[in-house]
């Protein structure tokens, strides 16, 4: 798997099925495991065809390609300098990992994996960190010292280690979407673990309906959404510090590190859901934004025409404020019972 078992994330699907249509498409939902996480698979298509195993193929071929909780895959023995010739799968995120991360300045890094593990959200017990290991670490990270030369990965130093924890859902996302295109259903929604891709719209013409939660008071809180948005051809990806983090001393550590500062991240904004083109960009913006805290996150998105985001963040008191860019239209879950 990529990430160790954590309950679903920030978004899930409303899912409702047409009754009938004039083209008699049959509506086929699919859920499953998958990355320590959850899946669900929505389409619509004339034959009512069931693609749940060619879509575990899938998702078992991403696994052996980017998961490091498997010895044997290409991650792994990336990391372990073993190897430096990697699969397609591999070149694509870690292309658009850098890609990416050139545009964030850093805060997307597809070379964080020391940090991570070191603070106990990888692979590895979290480690007493000090001031001095931390600095240790940082001297690890850093994606300008990798380059990608076709299907081969050149370290500048043997300690860099990948993590796509952060991106590779959503790729995963968009290569069941581009699957089931292939296959010549139009209209799919695919979400892994909060990351979602949605394409067409449903019989009746409605669009894909989709919930965003609220912040969770801990990692065990069931899900409740507060915000409702409509989809069509679009992907969603969120992150959020208030599922998976730890307690120590009275204060809480998220799984957010900022590769700058080598420490979890530690400001106001509780969750970020990013909307953008492919679910692979959102995926890697949303924690892109969850480093950068919400002023520069702002100021950023003014200079990206092709993404929009939601930001919840917290405004003291036990409350939430919420802001969203021009691009999309979030509608409070009370406005939508107030008008029923």
């Amino acid at each position: 798997m990529l990430q160790k078992k954590t309950p679903w994330l920030i978004v899930f699907i409303l899912l409702v099925a047409c009754g009938g249509s004039e083209r008699d498409l049959r509506f086929i939902n699919l859920r499953g495991q998958v990355f320590g996480t959850f899946y669900s698979v929505s389409y619509y298509c004339p034959d009512g065809k069931n693609y749940k195993q060619e879509i575990d193929s899938i998702f078992n071929v991403i696994n052996q390609s980017m998961s490091y909780y498997i010895p044997t895959s290409v991650i792994s023995r990336v990391n372990r300098n073993e190897t430096d010739t990697v699969d397609e799968h591999f070149a694509i995120v870690l292309r658009r990992s850098l890609e990416i991360a050139a545009q964030t300045e850093g805060a997307f890094d597809p070379t964080i994996g020391p940090l991570v593990n070191a603070w106990g959200f990888g692979f590895e017990r979290r480690k007493d960190m000090t001031s001095a290991l931390i600095d240790s670490l940082k001297r690890k990270v850093g994606y300008e010292r990798v380059q990608l030369v076709g299907q081969r990965v050149i370290k500048e130093i043997p300690e860099i280690q990948f993590d796509f924890n952060a991106i590779a859902k959503g790729y995963a996302s968009d290569v069941v979407g581009d699957f089931l295109a292939s296959k010549g259903v139009e209209t799919y929604m695919v979400e892994i673990g909060g990351d979602l891709v949605a394409r067409g719209l449903k019989p009746d013409g409605s669009a894909w309906r989709i919930g965003l939660e609220r912040p969770a008071e801990n990692e065990a809180a069931p899900q409740h959404w507060d915000y409702l948005v409509e989809m069509h051809n679009r992907a969603v990806a969120t992150s959020g510090s208030t599922r998976k983090y730890y307690e120590e001393g009275g204060q809480r550590f998220s799984h957010t590190i900022d590769p700058k500062t080598g420490k979890p991240v530690m400001h106001n904004l509780l969750s970020v859901s990013v909307f953008a083109d492919d679910c692979m960009t959102a995926d890697a913006f949303a924690t892109a934004f969850m480093v950068m805290g919400m002023e520069k996150a702002k100021s950023f998105l003014e200079q990206q025409p092709n993404l929009d985001a939601f930001f919840i963040f917290d405004e003291g008191n036990q409350k939430f404020g919420t802001w969203k860019s021009e691009g999309i239209a979030v509608v409070p879950r009370e406005e939508i019972e107030r008008n029923r």
